[in-house]
Order: structure tokens, then C-alpha cells, then sequence
């Protein structure tokens, strides 16, 4: 018998905290407890030397169901496109119109939090029900689906 691993997704950012707030609103995530002995965040933040500062976050599903997402600042921006992206399933069990109208709700709320529509992709049975290519403020693709 083969052990399941964990996974966490890993975003190298320019802004630890502000992305992993986006992603937090996308998709219903929390930010982990602050370490032991500190109220927030915050708090734990104001604790380290200047440089230190943001130099990362995390994001997990307070249901314990999804995986973990961890932010790192890095000095290089973004170059090229995502060899591997989120499929953020926005609309699951619906089909057509109703699949498209759920999906198109999604991009104008996720839009307003920052996210950028890049492209919308028709449903064409059987193989797929459509979908919108977005990018998250940092330019990350990720697909609704």
C-alpha cells in the first residue's frame, strides 16, 4: 500500500501578504494561527527586523479538506506563463448557460479582489464545459472552472 502525501501549493510573490489575502477571498481560506504567544499576525510581524517582513504567508481551507498554499517573496518578477496552475471550481455540476452565467459571476467578483480576465473558452462537448482563463494580481494564471 502506497502512503498519500499532503500537498502545498508554493507561490514565489513579489507580496507574500497581499496575495495570499487575494487567494484567501477566492477561495474562502484563512490565514493559519498566529505563533504561540501572539495575538496576530501582525503583531508576530512588528517582531522582525525590517528585511524580514513579509517575506512570507499562508493561506489554508479551515475545513482541513483543501491544501495548504504558501506565498515566498522572491526577487524576480514573473517571466513567463505558468507551467502548472489552479483550477478554482466555480461552477461544479453545471452545464451550458447556467455553468457559463456562474462562471462570468466569479470573474466580475474575483476582478473587483484584483484578478485579471485574460480569456473565456466556450463549452465544447464532451470534452469540456467551458471556462475562463483569469490571472491573480501578481499575474498568475489560474483557470474558473
Amino acid at each position: 500500500m502506497t502512503d498519500i502525501r499532503e500537498v502545498q501549493v508554493t507561490f514565489d510573490c513579489a507580496d507574500p501578504r497581499a496575495l495570499s489575502l487575494f487567494w484567501n477571498a477566492t477561495l474562502g481560506y484563512e490565514f493559519p494561527p498566529p505563533p504561540p504567544g501572539f495575538d496576530s499576525w501582525d503583531g508576530f510581524s512588528e517582531t522582525l527586523p525590517e528585511e524580514k517582513r513579509n517575506m512570507a504567508s499562508a493561506s489554508e481551507d479551515p475545513a482541513g479538506a483543501g491544501p495548504r498554499i504558501f506565498f515566498q517573496r522572491v526577487p524576480e518578477g514573473k517571466t513567463v506563463k505558468n507551467r502548472v496552475h489552479l483550477d478554482v471550481r466555480a461552477a461544479p455540476g453545471l452545464a451550458g448557460d447556467e455553468r457559463m452565467a456562474a462562471l462570468e459571476a466569479e470573474c466580475e467578483r474575483l476582478v473587483a479582489l484584483g484578478a485579471t480576465r485574460v480569456e473565456r473558452h466556450e463549452p465544447s462537448p464532451p470534452m469540456g464545459g467551458g471556462h475562463i482563463v483569469m490571472q491573480d494580481p501578481e499575474g498568475n494564471e489560474f483557470c474558473l472552472d
